[in-house]
């Protein structure tokens, strides 16, 4: 076998890292590309690939890099994820554009393989979980109107499959589930919980009936590289198919710290829209990938809270 090189997008961020561990462990030779704008620092995840510096959305995005790298594989992570503003930020269509272009640059250079990260945003909000991909509805069918970042996922979604096709490469869509661990924007539930118990302060929290499914970022990372050295193609669930109350979630954690006392359940009002469940059929991940999470969910949310605590690894 030739040398298997792959590119991945988005390297420095909070998924992206933990692909490259394994992929190197897969055999890859791996080049990370992050933003211009990131920290110097460079992730301990990054030991051993060949990294880069490019702003995908500036002139040109990453043209010259694929053209330089000549990538056999694409990993792509890339996009705007803030919370409480990807959902419906105009960023969402330079994201789609400047994918488009990699995805073509990539294809036009001879590419065999490209993966590119999803979200569970991209099903209808119907509730009724767990979410099956190519059983549940779309958010933008049924004369649903998804929000801009689920929609431009969904367009480039189905722009990755029309193109492979057309140029005789293998694809695949990742769609991403929750996740939770080292590293988390510190305004996430997981993480903003945490922080608030450590610091002995109240943490406000929904009525948490909520039915979800966390994996660690850590087996997220993991999964999509297994699934870029797989053969499997088209959508992909990431995520876990092990259900819990956002309450139940959240108790786990103050049990952990020891503060119980400190949850104040319903202080917050739980978003009008927000689904009941969101869980992911994993079927496909663990039946046709053959990968299985390292973490179990107890595991996961320790390993989150030792971060915070400045003890990680735990």
């Amino acid at each position: 076998m030739g040398t298997r090189r792959v590119l991945v997008t988005g390297a420095g961020g909070f998924i992206g890292r933990w692909s490259v561990p394994r992929l190197l462990e897969l055999g890859f030779e791996v080049h990370a590309l992050r933003s211009p704008e990131t920290s110097r620092e460079t992730p301990v995840e990054l030991a051993g690939a060949r990294l880069h510096r490019t702003d995908l959305l500036g002139p040109g995005g990453a043209a010259g890099l694929v053209r330089s790298v000549r990538p056999s594989h694409l990993l792509h992570f890339a996009w705007i994820a803030t919370p409480g503003i990807y959902a419906g930020s105009p960023a969402n269509r330079l994201w789609l554009e400047a994918s488009r272009a990699l995805l073509r640059e990539f294809l036009d250079g001879g590419g065999e393989r490209a993966v590119i990260a999803g979200s569970c945003a991209e099903y209808a909000p119907t509730g009724a979980g767990p979410c099956i991909e190519r059983r549940t509805a779309l958010a933008d069918e049924g004369g649903g109107t998804p929000s801009p970042y689920a929609a431009c996922k969904l367009a480039l979604q189905r722009d990755l499959q029309a193109a492979g096709r057309r140029a005789g490469a293998s694809t695949a869509w990742g769609r991403i589930f929750l996740q939770l661990g080292p590293g988390e924007h510190p305004a996430r539930l997981v993480s903003s919980v945490i922080r608030h118990l450590l610091a002995g302060q109240e943490a406000a929290c929904t009525h948490g009936r909520q039915v979800r499914g966390f994996l660690h970022v850590a087996d997220v990372g993991a999964a999509f590289a297994a699934l870029l050295a797989s053969q499997v193609e088209g959508p992909v669930n990431v995520g876990s198919d092990r259900s819990i109350t956002i309450a139940g979630l959240v108790d786990m954690i103050a049990a952990r710290i020891g503060r119980p006392d400190l949850i104040r359940r319903g202080a917050l009002p739980a978003p009008v829209q927000e689904v009941p469940v969101l869980v992911a059929d994993a079927a496909r991940l663990r039946g046709e990938v053959g990968w299985s999470p390292r973490f179990g969910l107890e595991d996961a949310v320790l390993d989150a809270i030792c971060w915070w605590r400045k003890e990680w690894p735990c």
